[in-house]
């Protein structure tokens, strides 16, 4: 066990496996990484579906890594293995279903608790994402039906008539994937799809244009309610149509309150407040990844936080 690590890291997505491979190929001699998960990539695990492409150009972000870590397009299954292969490269010290509670440094060491244990490290890195944390509707769901309302595929079946909520690409990539067995409708607020990928958008199109999906934009959903076992939907246009399940893909949310047990600042927004080496206002404590990405993020852009942030420890 080791006293003091040079680094410990909070999360296991591509920022958290970067930043610690990185950490050792550059000197870093004890690095540790901590996740609450059973596995590292819980949101690529959870929130893909087999097979999906995961582009290394994703519009509007960076598309080349500028550390020692490589990344190209892949599939979900291809890059969980090239992470694996990360991870057993280098002695990393990995502690999986470690959920950290709060961050708290005492003279140049932060103290780093979690339910089970508690670590000292000299470094920290905050790498965990937003979907760990799904938005969640501002209306209620009735108890009765939530084993009917879910906010990934884990419970999904077939031939059940499935309404999906939101209109980004986990949203469109839902539907894609459940309207080959189920009777799917996509449903958006807005009049349009604005953040879609062209894969995805051209994808939904011609779904649609075969009536494999129904599009339902410009509309919001007003009330969720148990009719027979089933999930009434109240629509604010006035209509009201029965589903066997919904699934909401509306995002995900900074976890306010971890970030004040860590002392991390951030601002209206609930986006974490940090210099252009990623680093928080206490010395020593960084954030990286998706909870400081604005517009949304990418693999690309997680890695290259990572060596933003381990170029600035070992100055």
């Amino acid at each position: 066990m080791i006293d003091v690590y040079d680094l410990a890291v909070i999360g296991g997505g591509p920022c958290g496996i970067a930043s610690v491979v990185e950490a050792k190929r550059n000197g870093l001699a004890h690095v540790l990484l901590l996740e609450k998960g059973d596995n590292h990539s819980q949101t690529i695990r959870q929130f893909y579906k087999d097979k999906k492409r995961v582009d290394k150009e994703y519009k509007g972000f960076d598309s080349e890594t500028r550390g020692s870590i490589s990344f190209e397009t892949g599939t979900k299954e291809s890059v969980l293995n090239y992470f694996d292969e990360l991870l057993d490269s280098d002695e990393i010290d990995t502690n999986f279903k470690s959920e950290v509670e709060k961050i708290e440094k005492h003279a140049d060491e932060f103290y780093i608790t979690t339910s089970s244990a508690g670590y000292r490290a000299r470094n920290v890195i905050v790498a965990i994402g937003r979907m760990g944390k799904p938005n969640k509707p501002a209306y209620k769901i009735p108890p009765s039906i939530t084993q009917r309302v879910n906010f990934n595929l884990d419970k999904c079946t077939i031939n059940e008539k499935i309404l999906v909520v939101g209109g980004g690409n986990s949203a469109a990539e839902y539907a894609i994937a459940l309207c080959k067995t189920n009777v799917v409708t996509l449903c958006y607020r807005k009049a349009k799809f604005t953040r879609l990928n062209e894969t995805n958008e051209s994808d939904v199109m011609r779904e649609t244009k075969y009536g494999n999906i129904i599009l339902r934009l410009g509309i919001d959903i007003e009330a969720l309610e148990n009719e027979n076992g089933k999930v009434l939907v109240k629509f604010d246009n006035g209509t009201e149509l029965v589903f066997d399940r919904v699934i909401y893909a509306i995002g995900g949310t900074s976890p306010i309150d971890f970030l004040k047990k860590c002392g991390i600042a951030y601002d209206e927004n609930g986006v974490p407040i940090v210099d252009e080496n990623l680093q928080t206002a206490t010395s020593g404590l960084y954030v990286g990844g998706d909870l400081i990405s604005r517009s949304g993020g990418s693999i690309v852009v997680a890695i290259n936080h990572a060596h933003t942030i381990i170029k600035n420890i070992r100055r």
